[in-house]
């Protein structure tokens, strides 16, 4: 085990500020993407950067290709930030997609954690970074299915961080807040696709505030670079809220009463 470090979903936003970040600070960065056409972007966006990565074709998704791939790198550090939207009321989400929600910001972390553990282990070190959300703090409607992967991750990986710190690993969880990733789009897409439904007043409402959010969202530059210190401090700390929205949001959920909570989101969006 040397300097390596994968990240996983690294062919824009986070993931790829991320990988470009660790190499920066000297580290074998490899990203993980799942096209070719998304793996040369990412060597071409490195080169602007002035920087060396490497990439690797894998759907986290994938048991066979995870453990092939972590096998063949056995990284000192893993950063699994590989992520999905999921936009839409519970009533209107299928089981196939939660579960492919679930499969791809739930399962498919915790699997690359701990199939990496065992080099880990045989090293007496290691560093395990799971991108989470401010949506694995607090919960709002509309969202429900990609907060209950959130909400999973945190948990799963509270339970591993005490489970490994004996063997010389790390833990560490990101909880980012509104950044400037692809991650909108996807969620615009789905919103105008709800015409016909019971909740379209709340759909609508919910869009207009993406869309005019768009001007305050954070440079994933910023999550990059926590990620990197994370990877790199000797004494991580288990959580970094990132964003002054998502200190914001954590505030409201922990102090302010869940029916004053509810009442507030009900008028703002229609419900």
């Amino acid at each position: 085990m040397g300097n390596t470090v994968l990240t996983t979903g690294a062919n824009s936003g986070i993931g790829l500020a991320t990988v470009i970040e660790l190499a920066k600070r000297g580290f074998h960065s490899v990203g993980s993407v799942r096209t070719a056409e998304k793996a040369r972007h990412v060597l071409a966006e490195a080169e602007k950067a002035g920087v060396t990565v490497n990439t690797v074709l894998l759907d986290v998704t994938d048991a066979e290709g995870c453990e092939r791939i972590v096998n063949e790198l056995r990284p000192f550090a893993q950063v699994n930030n590989a992520g999905a939207q999921i936009t839409g009321a519970v009533e209107e989400i299928s089981d196939d997609e939660a579960r492919q929600a679930l499969e791809t910001m739930l399962v498919a972390p915790m699997r690359m954690a701990r199939l990496a553990l065992p080099h880990m282990r045989a090293a007496g070190r290691g560093r395990i970074v799971n991108v989470s959300s401010i949506y694995g703090v607090a919960t709002t409607p509309l969202t429900g299915w990609y907060q209950a992967a959130k909400h999973g991750l945190e948990a799963a990986s509270d339970a591993l961080r005490i489970e490994v710190a004996g063997a010389g690993v790390q833990v560490v969880l990101v909880e980012p807040g509104s950044f400037d990733t692809g991650i909108w789009e996807d969620a615009t897409s789905d919103l105008a696709e709800r015409d016909d439904s019971p909740y379209r007043t709340a759909y609508e409402r919910s869009l207009m505030g993406i869309r005019m959010s768009k001007p305050f969202r954070g440079d994933p530059d910023r999550v990059a670079k926590v990620i990197a210190s994370a990877v790199t401090s000797r004494m991580p700390r288990p959580r970094y809220l990132v964003g002054y929205d998502a200190m914001a949001m954590a505030a409201v959920e922990r102090f302010v009463p869940t029916m004053v909570r509810d009442r507030i989101t009900r008028l703002a969006m229609g419900l």
